[in-house]
């Protein structure tokens, strides 16, 4: 299958990456900072960072000018924690992906509450 997006290869990542697109600007940096945690734990875990340079270098990779055109594009934080995603194994991506839809989903779900909670303020 021919895929348009490098992220479009796995379904739970595609889709995580889809809500994040359509996300308020203050979502997306909660979690493209929550994302490059994610990912330096990872790489921590499997002992591909053994150094904070390996981090560091990790990051600074992250933060190549591929492009300006991509909806991820308009964030520098936002870019380098997808660029470093993309920079992961297909593996460590899968992983990493269902940590995104945990993190998406929790997101939501605290979004939602507290709308709930402003919804019973406004009727006091």
């Amino acid at each position: 299958m021919n895929y348009r997006r490098w992220y479009d290869r796995d379904p739970i990542l595609s889709k995580a990456m889809r809500i994040l697109e359509t996300s308020d600007d203050k979502f997306q940096i909660q979690v493209a900072l929550n994302l490059i945690k994610v990912i330096i734990e990872h790489n921590i875990e499997t002992n591909t960072f053994n150094t904070v340079e390996d981090i560091l270098t990790a990051v600074q990779e992250g933060r190549c000018e591929k492009g300006n055109e991509r909806w991820y594009d308009i964030d520098l934080t936002l870019k380098t924690s997808v660029q470093m995603l993309e920079n992961c194994s297909e593996e460590m991506q899968s992983k990493i992906a269902r940590s995104i839809a945990e993190l998406i989903s929790d997101k939501l779900e605290n979004s939602y509450d507290d709308d709930e909670e402003l919804d019973e303020d406004d009727e006091e």
